[in-house]
């Protein structure tokens, strides 16, 4: 059967894309609260891979994406490109979090105690099939705190460095627009400290936990603990230019360290990411830790893992595969009929155009 060329032409491509937008309907203001009020964690999600944080964009794209979270994070990657960038915010220090949740599976009782915050870990998983049913599923309401914990928390890495337990890095000084930019610079190896952190903050969170899953089955060289695991508001401390310091609002963040038994002390690797998202820095931070003495080609090489967990990358590259490849396959059954022939002591067969020999076989192309 020969390969027939699929035609169609800018009509037929301006009615697919309408045909996918008239499944959605109209968008309008209300749909966009409603997404951004409905699923909170999933805003986060978009907003951590596209590496802009404005939840109502990012209701937006997965509003105008029908829930495609691929392009929901291009369609915010895109628009971000084009906004200029005004300041570059202070550092943020892990004890100058607005700290919601603070937890520690290495040790129990740590400086400030453990805060669990909202979390799902110790949930039945029930689903609630009586709202297909007509009735309201209403949570019950939250409890004021017996004993609030202290809104800013103390770092655990900080203070097992202090105890000698681990040997904390050399403070970064780089700052303002020194700080290298992974959206403004390539990625190149050895990667630089900041872009390998950048790249994995906005890292696509299902490709990270695949690689971090198979690092912690034993695919890597470091099994890890998780030493703290934080969920919190950063303060973006900006400069007007008047030269006042002030706070331009908070964003959400989750942070993650893990930490391995090396010799006598514990090795540390870490990531963050803008929104709330526990899943994608545990297993980050692994992928961190496993690098250090990665076998060439391993799934927790630098090189690997970077690459492979650029999400709009990887989706486009896969996504690429659908667009027409007419030229290229014609030319591999070419040579696959060549070879036949060949082997069959025919000789080398004739080029064939797919029109042609689709008509000639099949009859015209509807």
């Amino acid at each position: 059967m020969a390969y027939v060329a699929t035609r169609g032409g800018e009509r037929a491509i301006e009615q697919s894309q309408r045909l996918f937008r008239a499944e959605l309907g109209a968008i309008g203001p209300e749909r966009v609260a409603e997404v951004r009020a409905a699923l909170p964690y999933l805003i986060d999600r978009v907003m951590g891979e596209a590496s802009l944080y404005e939840e109502d964009l990012a209701a937006l794209a997965l509003a105008q994406t029908g829930g495609e979270l691929y392009e929901a994070v291009l369609l915010l990657r895109a628009w971000r490109t084009t906004q200029p960038r005004l300041q570059v915010a202070d550092p943020v220090t892990q004890d100058g979090l607005f700290t919601h949740r603070r937890i520690s599976a290495a040790f129990k009782d740590i400086p400030g105690g453990q805060v669990l915050g909202p979390t799902l870990d110790y949930a039945h998983r029930i689903l609630a099939t009586e709202v297909l049913g007509g009735r309201t599923y209403r949570p019950d309401p939250v409890e004021p705190a017996r004993c609030p914990a202290p809104a800013r928390q103390p770092s655990v890495a900080a203070w097992q460095a202090a105890n000698g337990l681990l040997s904390a890095p050399e403070p970064d000084t780089t700052c303002g627009n020194a700080i290298p930019d992974i959206t403004r610079e390539p990625l190149l190896f050895p990667a630089k400290r900041a872009h390998t952190l950048q790249s994995l903050a906005r890292a696509e969170t299902g490709g990270v936990l695949a690689l971090g899953y198979a690092a912690q089955r034993g695919y890597g060289q470091a099994h890890p603990t998780v030493n703290e695991l934080r969920l919190a508001e950063a303060e973006v401390i900006v400069q007007h230019p008047r030269g006042t310091r002030f706070s331009a609002g908070r964003v959400k963040v989750s942070q993650a360290e893990v930490v391995s038994k090396k010799g006598t002390q514990l090795e540390l690797g870490f990531s963050a990411t803008l929104g709330w998202n526990e899943v994608k820095t545990i297993a980050a931070a692994t992928l961190d830790l496993n690098a250090k003495g990665a076998a060439k080609g391993s799934a927790t090489e630098e090189e690997f893992f970077l690459y492979h967990t650029e999400g709009v990358e990887s989706s486009g590259f896969c996504i690429h595969f659908k667009l027409p490849h007419y030229v290229t396959f014609q030319s591999a059954l070419d040579a696959m009929r060549d070879a036949k022939a060949t082997a069959e002591g025919d000789g080398p067969s004739q080029p064939s155009n797919p029109e042609t020999a689709g008509r000639s076989q099949q009859g015209p192309a509807e």
